[in-house]
């Protein structure tokens, strides 16, 4: 059999993820300010968010919701931002992102053409679109050391929006694959 043809244009490129990646981690923060928590699994719950997430908490104010309803956090990522603040690791729980995502490019996840979007498939059931950037606040100071804003600056990881609900479980698939 030929190998298959390669794509041809931007347009065609930019919808090519062949390899599936994998969930690490679901991060929920019950409270502003107050400690994150790691759960094995979770419900993504349409226009809101997480399920036990304070951003679910509230019923969306317009259609689809805020941009902001889950937080993503490249893992490949973290060693890039622990050797950034100069520390041995750096514990996701610190950086306060929903979910930690493993193996496929998640900054290429995000649309680049209106006319070709792109969502993520998280297991069976979820579905996201990347909204844009989520750039640090100014608590990695205290949480990082002096230069933690800093350290996360490109790598604080992507927003997105609800699209499909669902049961999301650590070790799930995570696929980006055109908007259907």
């Amino acid at each position: 059999m030929p190998p298959a043809t390669p794509p041809r244009s931007l347009h065609d490129l930019v919808q090519q993820f062949p390899h599936a990646g994998r969930l690490e981690a679901i991060i929920v923060r019950p409270e502003r300010r107050q400690s994150a928590l790691l759960v094995e699994s979770t419900q993504a719950l349409v226009d809101r968010g997480l399920e036990g997430d304070r951003s679910a908490r509230r019923a969306p104010s317009r259609p689809g919701g805020s941009k902001r309803q889950v937080t993503l956090i490249q893992a490949e990522h973290l060693p890039v931002i622990a050797a950034m603040a100069r520390l041995a690791r750096v514990d996701p729980l610190d950086l306060r992102r929903n979910l930690v995502v493993s193996g496929v490019n998640l900054l290429a996840a995000r649309s680049l053409f209106k006319n070709k979007p792109m969502v993520l498939r998280l297991g069976p059931e979820v579905v996201l679109e990347i909204t844009g950037p989520c750039d640090p606040c100014s608590r990695m100071e205290d949480l990082l050391g002096p230069g933690g804003y800093n350290a996360m600056r490109g790598h604080g990881g992507l927003t997105a929006r609800v699209l499909a609900g669902g049961r999301l479980q650590v070790g799930a698939e995570v696929r980006c694959e055109p908007r259907g």
